[in-house]
C-alpha cells in the first residue's frame, strides 16, 4: 500500500455518500406516480382517490386506488393499470422493479377533502383529528353537512348528538360499510 499523494485522503478514510434518487423535476417517487396516475385517470374520467407506494424487499409496492361515479369495474382497472404501467416504464420514477396494483378504494374508502365529504352527505363515516376537538378525536356519525370548511356529523349511538370539525383538523376520514337491518 503506497502512501498518498498530499491533500488525498486514503481509501478508507474516505466517506460513504449515500444520495435518494428524485425523479424529474426534484419531485419524489410517490409525487412522481401521482402526478402520472392523475394524467391517466383524469383522462379516461375517473377520479384518483389515494397512491401508496412502499419500499419491500426486492423493489417497491404501487397502490393505485381508482373511483368514478357508479364504481369501477376491471375493465377500468386493467386500462388504467396498462396504462400507468407503460408510463412508468418509460418515465422510470421508481427506479428499481416494482409491483403495480390497480383497485377501487373498497366500500370502506377514505375520504380526502371537502368534495368528498360533500359528495357523502347522509353516508355513515369514522372521522378522527389531530388533536382534540369539544374534548374528542374520534367520531362515527351520519355526514350532515360541510359548510365554511366545518364538518357536521349525527353522532352514531348518541341519540340527537351532533359534532363539528374543522377540515384542516382531519387527520383522516373513511366511509364505514353499512349492512341492512
Amino acid at each position: 500500500m503506497g502512501v498518498p499523494a498530499r491533500g488525498v485522503a486514503p481509501e478508507w478514510a474516505r466517506p460513504t455518500l449515500f444520495f435518494r434518487r428524485k425523479s424529474l423535476g426534484g419531485e419524489g417517487v410517490k409525487e412522481a406516480v401521482q402526478r402520472i396516475a392523475e394524467r391517466v385517470t383524469a383522462g379516461h374520467g375517473y377520479e384518483l382517490v389515494d397512491v401508496e407506494v412502499k419500499r419491500e424487499p426486492g423493489g417497491h409496492r404501487v397502490r393505485l386506488f381508482v373511483d368514478k361515479e357508479g364504481g369501477v369495474g376491471l375493465d377500468d382497472l386493467q386500462s388504467v393499470s396498462e396504462e400507468v404501467s407503460a408510463i412508468l416504464d418509460a418515465e422510470d420514477p421508481v427506479n428499481s422493479p416494482y409491483t403495480l396494483e390497480v383497485s377501487s378504494p373498497g366500500l370502506d374508502r377514505p375520504l380526502r377533502g371537502e368534495a368528498d365529504y360533500r359528495r357523502f352527505l347522509g353516508r355513515l363515516a369514522r372521522i378522527s383529528s389531530y388533536e382534540p376537538v369539544d374534548g374528542r378525536r374520534h367520531w362515527t356519525g351520519r355526514l350532515l353537512s360541510v359548510e365554511e370548511g366545518v364538518v357536521s356529523l349525527a353522532l352514531q349511538h348518541e341519540s340527537g348528538a351532533q359534532a363539528r370539525i374543522p377540515l384542516d383538523k382531519i387527520a383522516h376520514g373513511r366511509l364505514e360499510v353499512e349492512f341492512p337491518k
